[in-house]
């Protein structure tokens, strides 16, 4: 088929309608949905919609413009246009007037361009006087148009016509623009072509240049023809991108423009335009709700510059026009089965539906109407949980910035844990602590943070970091405690030692003590404090969970490394702990009886250690198995190097340097250059994957036979109160049958000589962590010396990709995903190549032992989008942090209810 032979534009209204609500991906959403109630015989302005594909084609031509035979479509479909409405683009007796507008598949609300009351010029304005024998209305168009193609089409600065309607108020002593005479707006119409003249560079527009000067375009055609093309290019401008970015809508979809005939509601007070939704997309509430303003064109409700009336006052103002509106409201809403969003004019007391769409709305509100809805009998429950967007669930979950605040952003980082906080500029750990203990809220500002920073973190009600990404240390840990968290504000430039952060390219410091505000949400830095709201979950949340949890065949478990972790996990519907990190444990006052064990020359005082570590263990791991009582804890046995729990040997050179230079002589200054060599000893050049993991457990059996006897000595004393503990054991790093084959029977010939020692009997299943590609290949032998595998996404995607997670979002990723090289963070979203490797895995542990119970514990656990893939490859549970639950409840239960409707659909 030629080119020109391509179906590019379509029709709507008027008695004849090419579209319907279902193509969406041809006519965009505004296109579809004007199609759709055109065929549902409401009063919808005729028009026509060109093609989303029209606009990527335009794109994909060189340089880019109309493909070839779309000037000739557009003008068979104006004629038709012309045709319905009686009246001819441009002429001077008699103007049809009509909007464009644009409309994505996917609603993209204020990020494209409109451009109203286009077809007047000059001579034409003189028609419209005639016909409407309304001298003023006809000169407010004319000026609107020059304002909106100017600032649109031809890329003005809006504040210059806003400025010059703001004089001729204060010049007249009015204060509204309605105050304003018909030879008033008809000078305004001069002063802004004047504007044209002087600001819009005629080496932009030479086919508007007349002496050097661009003159505004008399020309109809003309004028549509730029108006469209503006509208594809809106497609591609800063905002609408960063939009499609935020909301991930993919790039190549294009925009549809729809080129519909004028309404007006500024035809005076007879008239009016508003925007609403049939209910409180703020909370669900089952009322009408929007906004209205008599004489006015839909700019003017959207843009502030009047005071809007309240749509529940329509039906007294114009009681006719009111009444059929609200009997619109529940005809789409029976329609769409949902609420929708609608904008509509009243033209001297005659309706027209100008957009209707399914309407945006906050968690809250999506919640109350889904549940209002199954109650009122229009949706079933399971449409009731594929409607509710996981990620959006998040809302609820954490305090956020209140809506009605303002303020002013010093530094933008990454969004890494949602959620808001408020508090004190802190520089280290041990000062959160001390605040916190005087009954002080801080923020914990450090460049990136480490596992000693973990009882600051604690304390603290926010973390920023200059350094890391979303899968760094602070950002992991964040997310697991809840605590909201911003990473990577690289503008940052922090001097920990003079507590100060300096924002570069501004004059803003932070001081130590000074209040700043953090949106881990958005990944914003603001200075003071901003209110916050906090999280109301509410009996709708815990109804759609509920119905989820009927629908889902795929467990959820908690990440969680201490008892109150572990409630929180179990209040938010976890089935059992998939990921207990032990390392966690072994920090703060415990930091030095590790360092003991590690440093030791000796045997008495390694076992010494090992004896302390113990008793601690089997603390720990009682109060986490007791919270969890009846449900599964898979308890990973020490995985990071050890030399990450001793002192930095570059602070440490450092202060043996100042020591000597203050005169400390080299006798006592030995033990510590002693120290200093044994930690350099121990040093890496690439410790993630070094000396750690299962390695550890066969270079140091002691270590993991200490943590295997605490986990089996809690079990024993649980099961004698009467509880039902459920340990597992998870061995991490294996990447060799033998691995995991020797430690196994060195953890089963202790767990046979604990429960001997208790009098005890209690199964507890041995298995590994799967985060190595050779791991994943040789699942099908390494599968016959384990009861479970759990996937280690974080560190598989490190190492199937060969990324250094901690510095991939800093360094490289932004220019990645900017040029598309990826279209995904594979640390947030599970990579496809990573999904095969996890696939590949669960195949070949089922090969080996079709009883394997099979999951992952990595953060792509609680990403909506990664638990639909895990369900689609078979994986038995996910796990993640405590306050991702809920997302995964749901998640897991869209992924079985849209397996159902396929399965369903291909009978």
């Amino acid at each position: 088929m030629e080119l020109s032979d391509v179906k590019r534009v379509y029709a709507f209204g008027g008695g004849r309608t090419e579209g319907n609500k279902d193509m969406k991906f041809i006519l965009g959403g505004k296109g579809a949905n004007l199609a759709e109630m055109a065929n549902m015989g409401l009063p919808v302005p005729p028009g026509f919609t060109i093609s989303c594909q029209a606009c990527m084609e335009y794109y994909h031509s060189t340089p880019p413009g109309f493909p070839a035979g779309l000037a000739e479509e557009m003008a068979t479909y104006v004629a038709e246009l012309e045709g319905k409405m009686g009246k001819t683009l441009g002429d001077p007796n008699d103007p049809l007037l009509v909007s464009v507008r644009s409309g994505s598949p996917f609603s993209m609300p204020g990020m494209m361009d409109t451009v109203l009351n286009l077809g007047l010029n000059d001579v034409s304005i003189q028609g419209l006087i005639a016909q409407t024998n309304n001298e003023r209305f006809a000169w407010d168009s004319y000026r609107r148009f020059i304002q909106m193609f100017s600032k649109v089409v031809l890329d003005a600065e809006g504040d210059l016509f806003e400025n010059a309607i703001t004089k001729m108020k204060l010049d007249r002593n009015v204060k509204d623009d309605t105050e304003l005479s018909a030879a008033d707006m008809r000078q305004l119409v001069g002063d802004f072509k004047a504007i044209v003249a002087e600001h819009i560079p005629a080496s932009e527009y030479p086919e508007l240049a007349v002496d050097g000067k661009v003159v505004f375009p008399q020309e109809a055609s003309q004028q549509l023809r730029l108006a469209i093309e503006a509208v594809f290019k809106s497609w591609n401008n800063r905002r609408a991108i960063d939009y499609r970015k935020m909301e991930r809508i993919p790039d190549d979809l294009g925009t549809a423009v729809n080129v519909q005939s004028m309404v007006f509601g500024n035809k005076g007070e007879g008239s009016a335009t508003g925007v609403a939704f049939t209910r409180n997309p703020a909370d669900g509430t089952n009322e009408y709700y929007g906004d209205f303003l008599t004489n006015a064109q839909g700019e003017d409700v959207v843009a502030g510059i009047r005071v809007t009336e309240q749509l529940a006052d329509l039906a007294s103002v114009l009681p006719e026009a009111g009444k059929e509106l609200y009997e619109v409201f529940e005809t789409l809403e029976q329609a769409y089965r949902d609420m929708c969003d609608i904008e509509f004019t009243i033209e001297q007391g005659k309706l027209w539906m100008l957009q209707t769409r399914v309407g945006k709305r906050t968690a809250r509100a999506a919640l109350k109407i889904a549940v209002d809805m199954v109650a009122e009998g229009m949706i079933g429950r399971e449409e009731a949980v594929l409607r509710i967007d996981p990620a959006q669930l998040d809302q609820l979950l954490h305090p956020q910035f209140d809506v009605t605040a303002t303020y002013d952003v010093v530094a933008k980082g990454l969004n890494a844990s949602p959620g808001a906080a408020v508090g004190e500029v802190v520089f280290s750990a041990d000062d959160a602590e001390a605040a916190a203990l005087e009954g002080r809220k801080t923020i914990l500002v450090r460049w990136e943070t480490t596992p000693d920073d973990l009882h600051g973190m604690v304390a603290a009600q926010g973390i920023l970091t200059s350094h890391g990404g979303k899968t760094s240390h602070a950002a992991v840990v964040a997310r697991g405690m809840g605590k909201p968290c911003v990473c990577g504000a690289e503008k940052l430039r922090i001097d920990a030692a003079a507590k100060v952060a300096r924002i570069e390219g501004s004059t803003v410091e932070l001081h130590e003590g000074d209040i700043i505000s953090i949106d881990g949400t958005t990944g914003i830095v603001v200075l003071g404090a901003v209110d916050l709201v906090e999280p109301e979950v509410s009996g709708d949340f815990d109804t759609i969970l509920s119905w989820a949890d009927e629908f889902r065949t795929m467990g959820v478990r908690a990440n969680a490394d201490t008892p109150d972790d572990a409630v929180l996990g179990r209040k938010f519907g976890a089935a059992g702990i998939g990921l207990c990190r032990t390392e966690h444990m072994f920090l703060g006052e415990r930091k030095d009886i590790i360092q003991r064990f590690v440093l030791a020359d000796d045997e008495s005082t390694r076992r010494a250690a090992l004896d302390e570590l113990l008793e601690a263990q089997v603390g720990d791991y009682l109060g986490i198995f007791e919270a969890m009582d009846g449900l599964p804890v898979t308890v990973r046995l020490l995985d990071p190097p050890l030399h990450e729990f001793l002192d930095s040997p570059r602070e440490l050179e450092i202060e043996i340097v100042r020591a000597e230079c203050s005169g400390v002589s080299a006798e006592e200054l030995a033990p510590k250059r002693r120290l200093l060599a044994q930690i350099d000893a121990m040093a890496e050049m690439n410790p993630m994957l070094g000396l750690r993991g299962c390695r550890l457990g066969i270079m140091h059996p002691e270590l993991y036979a200490m943590q295997v006897r605490a986990i089996t000595l809690a079990a024993c004393e649980l099961k004698k109160a009467g509880k039902d503990p459920r340990p597992e054991i998870m061995i991490p790093l294996v990447s060799l049958k033998a691995e995991l084959e020797m430690l196994r029977a060195e953890s089963e010939s202790v767990l046979a000589a604990v429960k001997a020692e208790c009098g005890m009997e209690i199964d507890i299943p041995i298995g590994t962590m799967i985060e190595l590609p050779r791991a994943a290949i040789m699942a099908d032998k390494i599968g016959e010396v384990a009861d479970f595998f759990s996937f280690g996404t974080n560190d598989l995607t490190q190492t199937t990709f060969g990324f250094s997670r901690d510095d991939i979002e800093s360094k490289f990723l932004p220019r990645y995903l900017e040029r598309k090289v990826m279209a995904r963070n594979p640390f947030e979203t599970v990579d496809e190549g990573v999904a095969k490797m996890v696939e590949l895995g669960c195949k070949g542990g089922r090969t080996a032992n079709p009883k394997i119970k099979l999951g992952v514990c990595g953060e792509h656990g609680g990403d909506p989008e990664s638990v639909k893939v895990f369900f689609g490859i078979g994986l038995d549970y996910v796990s993640c942090s405590p306050y991702r639950i809920p997302l995964a409840r749901l998640a897991a239960a869209q992924a079985k209810l849209a397996e159902s409707a396929a399965k369903s659909d291909n009978r």
